[in-house]
C-alpha cells in the first residue's frame, strides 16, 4: 500500500495498491523533491478513463517499472476531477510540447513544480516509433541529472508560455465602444452563421467523429430561433436531439447519455456516463420541450432522471460523478447484446424487439449489438401494422431485458461528489420541473442545493470546498464551483420563489469578486487568491465539455444585477464580454455559453414580476413557456428591497408586469396576455 490509501478519490484509491510510491498532490511531495533534488512525475487521469486503466495495468503495477520510478522520481497521482486547476496547467504544457493532449497525462516537473516535459499514454514496450515507458523514464532521469540547465531553461519557457496563454483570446478593440454599438443583431447572426457551417445535416450535431453532444452550441441555436425568429436554427436542434436519443449514445434500456460517440451517426459511444453531460442534456431537452412539447423529449428527460436517481444519487442528497465505460475489463460489456442473448430472454417477443432496436445476428459493433432506433415508435407501429397492445408488449420486453442486464457485473462507479457538477444537475432538475411540472424534480433540486451549501462549507465565511465523499470535504472550491452553484440558486428561485436563495447567490458573487477577480482584465481566475499550491493562476475561458466559470458568471451577474438591483454586477457583466467578444464571434463552438450571453445583450432581458395572492401559481404557469431572456420574480405583495417587486400593488388580484429596465407595461391578468407582451417586444 502507498500513500494513496489515505485519499477519498476513487481514481487515487485505484492506485493505492501499486508498487509505485505514489504521493497525492500534497506539500510533502514537493518538500521531498526539493530535499532529494529529484524530478517530479505527476500522472493525471480520472476513474472512468480507459487508457488510464491500461497504463496502470501495463506499467504502474509492474514491480520493475515501479522500482525505476521510485528510484529516480517523486511520483504524484492526480485525479483531474478533484484538481482541475493542476490538470489545466500541465495539459497546457503537454499541448505546447506535442501539439495534442489527453489522459493519462504524464508530466515531468522540476522540484518546484515547473513542467519541462509531458506526454500522454506510453506503452510498456517500444511500438510505432513511440518509446516505451521505461525508456522514457531513463531518458528523463539522465537528462535531469546531466543537462540540468537545459531542463531549467525548458521549464522557464514552458511556464512563461502557459502564463500568457489566457491572453490569446482577449482583444482590446471593443474596450471603449459604447454598449449600444457593441451588441448588434449582426453580431448574433454572425455567430449563428459560424455555427451553421459545421452542421451535420445527415446525422445532427456538429462535425464528424469523435462526436460530442455540443449541448451549449445547440442551446444557442434554440435561443437564437426564439429571439431572432430563425426556424432553421430550431430545426437543427430538434433533428440533433432526435438523432442522439435514437442512437447508441443514449442508453435505450436504462436512460442516460454516454460521454460521446466514436461514430458520426451516434451509434457507438464511449460508454462512460458523466454526471455533467446528463445535466446539460436534460436542461437542453427541458428547454426544447418548453418551446415545443415533444413526447420524445419528455420520455427522455424522465428516463434520464430516473437513471440519475437509481445509479448516481447519494443518500445524503448529492450526486456521484461518473460510471465507467468498462466492466470486467471490457468496454461497453454491460450495455451490449448478442442476438442469441436477447432471443433467449424474450423468446416470442424477441422478433418485435429486434426489429425496433436494430438487433442482428452479426451485430452492429464488434460482433455485438448496441441498441438503437431508426424511427420513432409511432412510425414503426404504422409500418409494422401494430396495435396498442403490441406496443405494450414491446414495453414489457424492454423491462425484462433491463432486469436481465441488472444481473451483469456493473461498471465502476466514481462516487466522489463534486460541487460544480452537482450544481449543474440541480439546475437540470429545476428546468425539468419547469417543463414537466413534476414536484419530485423541484424537491430533488432543493435537497441537493441544501446539501451543497451545508456539506461543502469550509467554516471561513462563504468559502466552500470542491469535493466531498463519506463526510469529508476537501480542496478549495474553484471558480466553476461557485459560478455553477450561483446559477443553481437563481434557477431554484425561479421554481420555488424563496427570496433567501437570491441573497445567498449575491453573497457568493461578492465573494468571487473579492477573491477571484482580476481587476485589469475584468475576468475571474480559476483559483482563489488564497490558494498557494500551484505555480500560477489561470483564467478559464473555454466552454468545452463543461461551461466555463467566466461565461457562467457573465450570465449570473446579468440576472442578479436585475434581480437584486445591483448595478455593479450588471456593469461587470458587460465589461467581461468586451474582451472576449471578437473571439466568441470567430470561434463560437468553443465559446458557446459566452455566445448566449452576447445574445441576451442583443435582445435585452424581459423582466417579469407577478404580484398577488396566486403569484407563485401564475409564475409557474408562465415559466412553463420558454422565454430564454426572461428574468422572473413572484411575491404575494410588493417588496421594496427588490426593484422589480417595488411599488407594484395587486389590489387583491394577481397582476403580471412585463418590464424592461424596470419600466413596465400595463399589468395583465393572464399568462397568455403576458406572453403576448413579451413576444411582441422580443422578436
Amino acid at each position: 500500500m502507498n500513500r494513496l490509501q489515505h485519499e477519498t478519490s476513487p481514481y487515487l484509491l485505484q492506485h493505492a495498491h501499486n508498487p509505485v510510491d505514489w504521493h497525492a498532490w500534497k506539500p510533502e511531495a514537493f518538500e521531498r523533491a526539493k530535499a532529494e533534488d529529484k524530478p517530479i512525475l505527476v500522472s493525471i487521469g480520472y476513474s472512468t478513463c480507459h487508457w488510464c486503466h491500461v497504463m496502470e495495468r501495463e506499467s504502474f503495477e509492474d514491480e520493475q517499472v515501479a522500482a525505476l520510478m521510485n528510484e529516480h522520481f517523486i511520483n504524484i497521482k492526480v485525479d483531474r476531477e478533484e484538481r482541475p486547476d493542476v490538470d489545466q496547467i500541465y495539459m497546457e504544457a503537454c499541448q505546447a510540447i506535442s501539439g495534442s493532449g489527453g489522459w493519462p497525462l504524464n508530466c515531468f516537473l522540476t522540484p518546484d513544480g515547473r513542467p519541462f516535459f509531458a506526454g500522454t499514454y506510453y506503452p510498456p514496450r517500444p511500438v510505432h516509433n513511440r518509446p516505451s515507458w521505461p525508456q522514457l523514464l531513463q531518458y528523463i532521469s539522465e537528462t535531469f541529472q546531466n543537462k540540468r540547465q537545459e531542463v531549467e531553461d525548458q521549464a522557464n519557457q514552458l511556464t512563461e508560455a502557459i502564463s500568457k496563454s489566457d491572453s490569446i483570446f482577449l482583444k482590446t478593440d471593443a474596450l471603449h465602444i459604447p454598449v449600444a454599438e457593441l451588441f448588434t443583431p449582426e453580431l448574433a447572426a454572425n455567430i449563428y452563421a459560424a455555427l451553421k457551417q459545421n452542421f451535420d445535416r445527415q446525422h445532427g450535431g456538429f462535425g464528424g467523429a469523435p462526436k460530442f453532444p455540443g449541448t451549449m452550441s445547440l442551446r444557442y441555436l434554440l435561443d437564437y430561433h426564439f429571439l431572432a425568429g430563425d426556424s432553421e436554427a430550431f430545426q437543427h436542434v430538434a433533428f440533433s436531439l432526435e438523432k442522439m436519443i435514437m442512437g447508441g449514445i443514449y442508453d435505450q434500456l436504462g436512460g442516460g447519455f454516454a460521454r460521446y460517440s466514436t461514430t458520426r451517426d451516434w451509434l457507438a459511444p464511449h460508454f462512460e456516463k458523466m454526471l455533467y453531460d446528463n445535466a446539460l442534456l436534460v436542461g437542453l431537452l427541458a428547454d426544447a420541450y418548453r418551446l415545443k412539447p415533444d413526447p420524445l423529449y419528455k420520455e427522455t428527460i424522465e428516463k434520464t432522471l430516473a437513471f440519475i436517481q437509481r445509479e448516481m444519487a447519494s443518500p445524503e442528497g448529492g450526486f456521484y460523478s461518473a460510471l465507467d465505460a468498462d466492466s470486467e475489463g471490457v468496454e461497453g460489456k454491460f450495455y451490449v447484446w448478442t442476438k442469441q442473448e436477447i432471443d433467449s430472454v424474450l423468446e416470442d417477443d424477441a422478433p418485435l424487439f429486434n426489429a425496433y432496436y436494430g438487433v442482428s445476428k452479426g451485430g452492429n459493433w464488434e460482433g455485438v449489438n448496441i441498441l438503437n432506433r431508426k424511427q420513432r415508435l409511432s412510425a414503426f407501429a404504422g409500418e409494422q401494422g401494430l396495435s396498442e397492445a403490441d406496443l405494450r408488449g414491446l414495453s414489457e420486453a424492454e423491462a425484462r431485458l433491463f432486469a436481465e442486464r441488472a444481473k451483469r457485473v456493473r461498471p465502476g462507479l466514481d462516487d466522489k461528489i463534486l460541487l460544480s457538477w452537482n450544481a449543474l444537475m440541480a439546475t437540470a432538475y429545476c428546468k425539468a420541473y419547469a417543463a414537466l411540472g413534476e414536484p419530485a424534480y423541484r424537491e430533488t433540486a432543493e435537497r441537493n442545493v441544501h446539501f451543497l451549501t451545508e456539506k461543502f462549507k469550509t467554516g471561513k465565511g462563504p468559502a466552500l470546498y470542491h469535493t466531498y465523499k463519506e463526510g469529508n470535504a476537501q480542496y478549495d472550491a474553484f471558480l466553476e464551483d461557485y459560478a455553477l452553484l450561483i446559477e443553481a440558486l437563481v434557477e431554484l428561485y425561479t421554481v420555488n420563489y424563496d427570496i433567501s436563495l437570491l441573497h445567498l447567490a449575491g453573497q457568493y458573487s461578492d465573494y468571487l469578486i473579492e477573491h477571484f477577480l482580476d481587476p485589469d482584465s475584468k475576468l475571474f481566475y480559476f483559483t482563489g487568491a488564497q490558494q498557494q499550491d500551484i505555480i500560477l493562476r489561470r483564467k478559464d475561458l473555454y466552454d468545452s465539455a463543461m461551461p466555463s466559470g467566466n461565461s457562467t458568471m457573465v450570465h449570473n451577474l446579468h440576472r442578479l444585477g436585475i434581480l437584486l438591483g445591483r448595478d455593479d454586477f450588471a456593469s461587470l457583466s458587460v465589461e467581461m464580454l468586451r474582451g472576449v467578444k471578437r473571439s466568441v464571434e470567430r470561434y463560437p463552438s468553443s465559446f458557446a455559453r459566452w455566445a448566449r450571453a452576447l445574445l441576451y445583450r442583443v435582445y435585452p432581458m424581459r423582466e417579469v414580476a407577478v404580484i398577488g395572492q396566486n403569484a407563485e401559481g401564475t409564475a409557474r404557469s408562465l415559466n412553463a413557456a420558454y422565454v430564454p431572456n426572461m428574468v422572473l420574480m413572484a411575491a404575494v405583495e410588493a417588496d421594496a428591497q427588490f426593484p422589480l417587486l417595488a411599488g407594484k400593488g395587486a389590489g387583491g388580484d394577481t397582476n403580471i408586469y412585463v418590464c424592461k429596465e424596470y419600466a413596465c407595461q400595463r399589468p395583465v391578468k393572464t399568462v397568455e396576455e403576458a406572453l403576448a407582451q413579451i413576444t411582441t417586444q422580443t422578436i
